[in-house]
């Protein structure tokens, strides 16, 4: 493994790609801990040291931003606003027609459709901007459980100047992350959210550590061994359906004649079904905020959302948790992947699954396939979520325990999407894989 690494870096393509790719991911970092104009520094640290951090409306979004939120630095917002916008454009395909035309021009409207990603990018980092500064004025980004003041001076300009940085943020980090896309190695979206999730492993280990002592810790580092050999073995799981395509005349060539296979994965819908459902559940301790009242007693149901659907310990929070993430799966995996455009192409080009019929019956054996292979891969996905719920109840850690939910999910799968594509451009240059 240690010699591959070294071939890769005396290839000198590769090596300048992969010392582009560590140097945007270092401004990333340094970008993360630079205070936005009008935060006081000193403040937000003494929020940070005080604990007011666990839970919140904003704890998810700080996740993927590697801390960044929390320190108020000028990209607070992290990747989080492109995230929403990507997941929004395709959901789009589904429901407007000129998008999914957009979409099945092949390159020239798949960059159009990237534009729409980019401009809604922005608006959502206005909006998300505008609501994190009002949440540092009021004293919310914190639970309303530190007094000092976030922004001190908080008159019309300063305001709006934090915003503007916050959303110019958002903006660079978008266009950082498409510069490693094109430039360096591997997706750089992917990669930007993989570098925030791992930053934050170090201080959650360590809080386990001073808390719970070494038995409890090297538990979790057990736990995190198998979750992650778990998760590996998952993502790389494929039923490959075989398709076998028949001979025909081109002019004077023959064509076809091949065998290949349809791959379906099992976990075809990745980690959006989790953040779905972590969204969904935001919901109604969002509602039971807002009709909280300032003095007497909260309204019945207030209560009863507090009771159950806020803390992530209670069975109640747990089941609703998972029940909405094989929801979303079965939703999800229903619009990316769609059988009868599948087997309308296998037919076009002269393709058939042996043993069925090509046309309808394709249609029906591939959604069969589908149905019966999403399950495993929906249960899969709620289980690998509960792990930093169920350590909240046995060893105390807060929600963003490290190996678990989507956390291990995004860094397992972009770890193992940047390593085939350095094997793939190892294999180019006839030196042996990455991987062995």
């Amino acid at each position: 493994m240690l010699s591959a690494i070294g071939r890769a870096f005396r290839t000198p393509d590769l090596r300048r790609k992969l010392l582009f790719t560590l140097g945007i991911i270092t401004i990333f970092r340094m970008g993360a801990f630079i205070p936005a104009p009008g935060v006081d520094y000193g403040n937000v640290q003494q929020c940070l040291n005080l604990g007011a951090t666990s839970g919140g409306i904003y704890q998810f979004v700080n996740l993927f931003s590697g801390g960044a939120l929390l320190q108020v630095s000028i990209f607070a917002l992290g990747i989080m606003p492109y995230i929403t916008a990507s997941i929004i454009v395709q959901l789009l395909r589904v429901v407007i027609p000129h998008f999914q035309a957009l979409y099945d021009e092949g390159q020239q409207g798949q960059s159009k459709l990237t534009q729409y990603t980019r401009y809604l990018t922005i608006a959502l980092g206005l909006l998300n901007a505008t609501t994190v500064v009002s949440l540092a004025r009021s004293g919310a980004l914190f639970n309303n459980q530190c007094a000092l003041p976030i922004i001190p001076d908080d008159n019309l300009v300063t305001v709006l100047l934090l915003i503007v940085t916050l959303t110019a943020g958002t903006g660079v980090i978008m266009w950082m992350g498409e510069l490693v896309t094109e430039k360096g190695v591997g997706n750089g979206m992917s990669l930007l959210i993989f570098t925030s999730i791992a930053a934050s492993f170090p201080s959650a280990l360590g809080a386990i550590l001073s808390a719970q002592g070494w038995t409890i810790f090297l538990a979790v580092i057990a736990v995190g061994v198998l979750t992650v050999a778990l998760v590996i073995f998952v993502e790389q799981s494929q039923r490959r359906i075989p398709v076998q395509y028949a001979k025909r005349m081109v002019g004077r060539r023959t064509v076809g004649g091949t065998n290949t296979y349809i791959p379906i994965k099992v976990n075809m819908a990745g980690v959006i079904p989790v953040i779905f459902a972590s969204s969904m559940l935001y919901l109604p301790s969002l509602l039971a905020q807002f009709n909280t009242p300032s003095q007497g007693t909260p309204p019945g149901w207030v209560v009863w959302i507090n009771n159950y659907l806020v803390s992530g310990d209670h069975p109640l929070y747990m089941l609703v948790y998972f029940l909405l993430i094989v929801f979303f799966t079965y939703f999800y995996v229903s619009i990316t992947f769609n059988p009868d455009e599948v087997s309308e192409n296998m037919k076009k080009y002269g393709g058939f699954i042996p043993g069925i019929r090509a046309g309808r019956p394709t249609a029906e054996y591939l959604q069969y396939v589908l149905s019966r292979i999403t399950l495993p891969g929906a249960l899969y996905l709620g289980f690998v979520a509960l792990i930093p719920l169920i350590a909240l109840v046995l060893v105390g850690a807060n929600q963003n325990f490290p190996f678990g939910g989507t956390s291990i999910l995004i860094m397992v799968g972009v770890g193992l999407e940047t390593v085939k594509q350095i094997d793939a451009q190892l294999q180019q240059r006839h030196y042996e894989g990455l991987l062995r």
